[in-house]
């Protein structure tokens, strides 16, 4: 086994690793309060992975009501330096069909609930998010989604929007404008918060089915969208697999220094409370 710790956080769909040795469960406190389950520790290709069901295990937690914080914070206390977000999206482009997958390089935030920083009053901080995504991490993952056999797309934009609505028409005609790949409710939260925490952070977005924009002849129905899901987790799965052995060779970045100068509070300023629960992240 290596000593890397790799991060996965599943979404719709993917509440458990398949083919994961497991070797513990253990709950993670946070100043946050809890993540969103126990998460699982485990060996997959010999590499240790660190699962977590971002809804919980039974989706019993909505887009909005997600503890993204502590759900970040604690793969970062675990010793987590990599993270692959595996969600469910729906597909803005023709040419990006259910079934699909996306590796995006860019996010449009239009969420409005939620807090994604974790900056807070007392610590003032600002991190570049030009690149959301680690590019190196997202290269890798791209490639080894080739080599399970997934018909799978390089770069792109996920547009993530509140939810747990989806979107009206109007809403994905005009986001069609905007030229964004994929649609989903989830994963620029955990992009920015990765970011400050210095975690390498890249999604693998499950294509289910075309966003509204899309009139079909025939209305999609649920068991369609539930068994196209279920055939894109087993492939997922299969990507994760062709991924861990790659994990040594992923290209060197920047990641792991992005909040290093971006602290502009003076440190005599911020309360010593503070300090100790962000010292994980910020020193």
């Amino acid at each position: 086994m290596t000593d890397s710790l790799l991060g996965v956080i599943g979404g719709s769909g993917l509440y458990q690793m398949k083919g994961l040795d497991v070797i513990e469960k253990i709950a993670v406190e946070t100043p946050f309060g809890p993540p969103s389950d126990s998460i699982v520790i485990g060996e997959l290709e010999g590499v240790k992975i660190a699962f977590l069901p971002r809804h919980g295990v039974g989706h019993i937690i909505p887009p909005s009501e997600i503890n993204f914080r502590a759900n970040i914070f604690s793969m970062k206390k675990i010793g987590v330096e990599r993270i692959i977000s595996v969600s469910a999206v729906g597909g803005m482009k023709e040419h990006i069909p259910p079934g699909h997958f996306v590796v995006p390089h860019q996010f449009i935030d239009r969420t409005h609930r939620r807090i994604s920083t974790f900056f807070t009053q007392g610590m003032v901080g600002h991190v570049s998010l030009a690149d959301p995504v680690c590019l190196s991490t997202a290269e890798t993952l791209f490639q080894a989604a080739q080599k399970a056999g997934a018909e799978v797309h390089e770069g792109g934009t996920y547009i993530c929007i509140e939810g747990p609505q989806f979107s009206t028409r109007a809403e994905s005609l005009l986001y069609r404008q905007w030229d964004v790949d994929v649609i989903g409710m989830t994963n620029v939260t955990e992009a920015k918060l990765a970011r400050e925490a210095g975690l390498c952070y890249s999604t693998l977005a499950l294509v289910t089915d075309y966003d509204c924009w899309h009139e079909e002849e025939e209305p999609v129905t649920l068991e369609a969208v539930l068994e196209i899901m279920h055939r894109n987790v087993e492939q997922a799965q299969l990507v994760l697999k062709e991924l861990t052995p790659e994990l040594g060779n992923i290209k060197p970045c920047k990641c792991g220094e992005a909040a290093k100068f971006a602290v502009v509070t003076d440190p005599e300023k911020i309360p010593q409370n503070l300090k100790d629960e962000l010292s994980i992240l910020f020193g």
